[in-house]
């Protein structure tokens, strides 16, 4: 298969998409060849003016994987955050969508999706019965938690496609000391490291560093709080003694993984996966640190943009050729097919050199929601078709992006986040900013209160999400967007993009100056 691209596409991505994909077969199975031709038959015989050929679909044409899904599925879309409201609004312009429901759900996602707002996302038995009520065809998953607590497996043996990894796969965000051993039994680039059980063992390896900083992590899942950057000795003995002694993690702190701290610039690079058949996304760039500038305390992301220039087409393909496909093949080789959304978080050092810095096994969040603000796709298809019980061709020539455009999402969160935050802020105005071109606002921690007002009910609280023909308008229309929000004392940065913006100005040509006469 290939992914394509209309010639109205920009350059870019067309060249980073045809870099991605090059190795992967064209029109593998006899299905999709049947459906191509199927639909050739069906378009001239209605008079439509469509244009088809083995290499290039028009972008408003179905792809063969479309044509293979039944136009009747219900959809379960399990979580409560702005990932979670963007999977929904996307999967709801989908034809083949017969209902969609969240759970819970939150007020953004009402729009399109019934909410169950009862239904725990950590209550595996209790989603198993909603799912036989229903019968669900497909549930997808948002978060990493019921990933690593085994709900993906839980549906299966229930004969019900989930969008996601299975227990054992997830371990490759679960526990950050398997993905470490993982990477290096595989021979994918990472930082160095040492796995720690115990205080004592964890003080020896500090006292045998001599350079810091040096990065300590939680083994286990702590809502994006178990990562320290110590700047030196001092701090570092303070972030083991916040794990082992104090036990603020919990489990999740009981091991820790000490590993070297990498300089260059992040990137977020994304794939679906179905045993060794992978399919990449756009590359994007989160920004985890709380404060403009990348200042400031780690947090779950305060913005992000797509597509991301520091990943170029030729990285792109070196990513492909020395992570994805190595973690595709390893978790077969090692008896746990990975099947679902593969997130490779990326260090890009100097020269192009990289490193991975962590696993995630579900889209990121926020960088899901720029995704979807640029895929044109449908992409129920694409999710029903990645759950498959079975390694399945994937749809490569069905992902089809926006052409020359880029997108940027701007996290407003409560006062006080990433520390102790206030809830229970009134917030008004998100009907005038959606008013914008390009514009969508996507919920991440709003509620109801007794007056049936909007109000802030967690520490990440909305999305201003935009799409426009630059990264410059899009966030220049994301940022006009919040300032029609009524919302005092929301927190958040005014500089989201700023990398990708500094780096087109450096590669912009000097002016022409014209000698003085």
């Amino acid at each position: 298969m290939q992914l394509v691209s209309g010639q109205e596409r920009c350059c870019s991505i067309r060249a980073w998409g045809t870099a991605c994909i090059s190795s992967q077969p064209r029109f593998g199975s006899g299905l999709q060849r049947l459906a191509f031709l199927t639909q050739v038959a069906v378009q001239r015989f209605s008079g439509e003016r469509r244009t088809f050929s083995r290499h290039s679909w028009r972008r408003k044409s179905r792809s063969a994987l479309a044509s293979n899904v039944r136009c009747s599925l219900k959809v379960l879309v399990i979580g409560s955050g702005g990932r979670e409201h963007a999977l929904c609004d996307k999967i709801a312009e989908s034809p083949h969508l017969k209902s969609l429901y969240a759970a819970p759900g939150n007020p953004g996602m009402e729009r399109v999706a019934h909410c169950v707002s009862d239904l725990d996302a950590a209550d595996i038995s209790a989603i198993c019965g909603f799912v036989q009520e229903k019968s669900i065809d497909l549930v997808v998953i948002g978060p990493e938690a019921p990933l690593v607590s085994g709900l993906v497996d839980a549906l299966g043996a229930l004969k019900v496609r989930a969008f996601g990894p299975s227990q054992a796969a997830a371990r490759l965000e679960g526990s950050k000391a398997f993905s470490k051993a993982f990477m290096k039994r595989h021979g994918i680039p990472t930082a160095d490291y040492d796995r720690c059980g115990s205080l004592e063992e964890a003080t020896t390896v500090l006292g045998r560093r001599e350079r810091f900083p040096v990065v300590i992590k939680a083994d286990g899942l702590a809502a994006g709080k178990g990562v320290f950057i110590a700047s030196n000795r001092g701090e570092a003995e303070d972030a083991l003694r916040v794990l082992f002694v104090e036990q603020r993690l919990g489990e999740a702190g009981r091991t820790v993984v000490i590993e070297d701290y990498l300089i260059g610039e992040e990137a977020s690079f994304f794939a679906l996966v179905n045993g060794e058949q992978v399919v990449p996304l756009l590359p994007a760039q989160d920004h985890k640190a709380a404060y403009d500038g990348d200042r400031g305390p780690n947090t779950g992301g305060m913005g992000a943009y797509a597509p991301a220039p520091v990943v170029t087409p030729q990285l792109a393909e070196r990513i492909l050729a020395q992570v994805v496909r190595p973690t595709a093949a390893g978790m077969v080789a090692e008896g746990t097919p990975y099947r679902g959304l593969l997130y490779c978080g990326l260090m890009i050092e100097s020269g192009d050199a990289f490193r991975v810095l962590e696993y995630n096994v579900r889209f990121g969040d926020p960088e899901c929601q720029v995704l979807c603000m640029l895929l044109e796709s449908d992409l129920l298809p694409v999710l029903f078709e990645t759950a498959s019980f079975t390694s399945s061709e994937l749809p490569a020539q069905s992902l089809q992006w926006a052409a020359d455009a880029a997108a940027l999402t701007v996290v407003l969160a409560s006062p006080g986040y990433p520390g102790p935050y206030r809830s229970g802020d009134v917030i008004r105005g998100l009907e005038e900013a959606e008013t914008l071109p390009g514009v969508k606002i996507f919920h991440a921690g709003t509620s109801r209160d007794a007056r049936g007002q909007l109000v802030a009910k967690g520490g990440r609280v909305l999305n201003v999400t935009a799409h426009a023909a630059t990264l410059r308008e899009a966030q220049q229309r994301a940022y006009e967007a919040i300032a029609r929000i009524d919302w005092p004392d929301a927190f958040y940065r005014r500089d989201i993009g700023w990398r990708a913006l500094e780096r087109e100005q450096r590669q912009k040509p000097p002016p022409n100056v014209s000698s003085a006469r």
